[in-house]
């Protein structure tokens, strides 16, 4: 795809502006690192605050009475009992029990639902919308309307209650309306680091000069899908398209946490969700393969689809996510492995360009969350 056919977010000419390296990235020309550089930022974002444009992502509105219900029958998550001002995580699912996308899900009040879907499916999830609950609420896409900003980090919330000062009271998956610099935005306390910190919908066309005015605060800095990545590896997050896809089901991902109670095989509304059986079956009877994570034993960066092999060098898995953990000063890793290799410490090695990596299982995230609970 030339540069002149990819999509712009409202902030691309403050991207080029502020010296950012762009590239393709879901249809969009996307800043992947500023001056600062990758590590810079990572840290940056970990130490201080971190301004992340991510309106390339997908915001839909779904409206009606029967809104909550509807979407139920799509997400294997507790959307009728979500309490208003609350998001939730949720995951589209196919009739074979594979994540079609994973989504947050906020609740607005007044029979208003408030999704953010990843950019590459946004589409096809609208699609999905229409098709199975279209009958039933109104599918409002805010693609063109609004932008999506993420202030990441431990100053974000004294960054923002400059603002707002209401937002020091919010506390983790929390979302409200809340006036920035007059404009109507929603805001929750939640993100893609492991930080603290809060995500901002705000019309697209007065994102610039909130992203300017964030900007301006000392402990603020652009960052790019570069730390955006390693960051959300780090807190051992997975990225739809690599760690999880339609091939995959929640068990698999070891997202079984996602899946609310209410919903499995022994809830007060189990199931009713595309692939509902698939996934009681696995999780009563466990799967062949699982996500792990992965701690290379020496300095060398283990990428994505590096085969995983046991001692006796018989293939037992594929990583599916890979870099430098920049935090920990050395390379980190997720992958799906045979089930027999999934217990915590157990050797396995890479394939990376011939030589086998020595790596172990680990648990994640592989720097702890610093989500603000209150």
């Amino acid at each position: 795809m030339s540069t002149e056919t990819l999509l712009k977010t409202p902030l691309h000419a403050l991207h080029l502006e502020l010296g950012a390296r762009m590239v393709p990235f879901a249809g969009y020309d996307m800043p992947v690192q500023y001056p600062l550089g990758v590590m810079k930022e990572h840290l940056h974002t970990r130490e201080q605050a971190g301004l992340f444009d991510v309106s390339h992502m997908g915001q839909i509105r779904l409206v009606g009475a029967d809104a909550a219900k509807a979407l139920e029958t799509l997400v294997p998550v507790d959307i009728i009992d979500l309490p208003v001002g609350m998001q939730r995580y949720a995951m589209f699912t196919n009739e074979n029990g594979g994540i079609l996308d994973d989504l947050m899900v906020a609740n607005l009040g007044n029979d208003e639902l408030f999704l953010v879907v990843n950019a590459a499916c946004k589409d096809q999830d609208l699609a999905h919308l229409r098709t199975y609950i279209g009958d039933r609420c109104q599918i409002q896409p805010l693609f063109e309307e609004r932008a999506l900003l993420a202030l990441q980090g431990p100053a974000a919330v004294k960054v923002l209650e400059r603002l707002a000062p209401a937002v020091a009271k919010m506390t983790f998956m929390q979302f409200q309306p809340v006036q920035l610099l007059g404009a109507d935005c929603f805001v929750s306390r939640s993100g893609y680091t492991g930080e603290d910190g809060f995500e901002i919908s705000v019309p697209a066309d007065q994102a610039e000069a909130l992203a300017r005015r964030l900007l301006d605060e000392p402990e603020v800095a652009a960052i790019g899908l570069g730390a955006r990545d390693s960051l959300r590896l780090e807190a051992g997050l997975c990225l739809y398209g690599h760690d999880m896809n339609a091939q995959t089901t929640p068990i698999e991902a070891s997202l079984l946490w996602a899946i609310s109670k209410v919903r499995r095989a022994d809830g007060a509304r189990a199931g009713g969700f595309p692939g509902a059986e698939q996934i009681f079956t696995q999780q009563q009877q466990g799967v062949a393969r699982k996500r792990i994570g992965l701690l290379p034993q020496e300095r060398t960066p283990v990428r994505e689809d590096a085969e995983i092999v046991n001692e006796a060098g018989t293939v037992i898995g594929k990583v599916c996510s890979g870099g430098f953990g920049p935090t920990l000063a050395g390379p980190v890793a997720m992958g799906y492995v045979d089930s027999a290799y999934t217990a915590l410490d157990t050797p396995v090695w890479a394939i990376v360009r011939g030589k086998r990596v020595a790596m172990k299982v680990s648990k994640m995230p592989f720097v702890a969350q610093r989500y603000y609970r209150g």
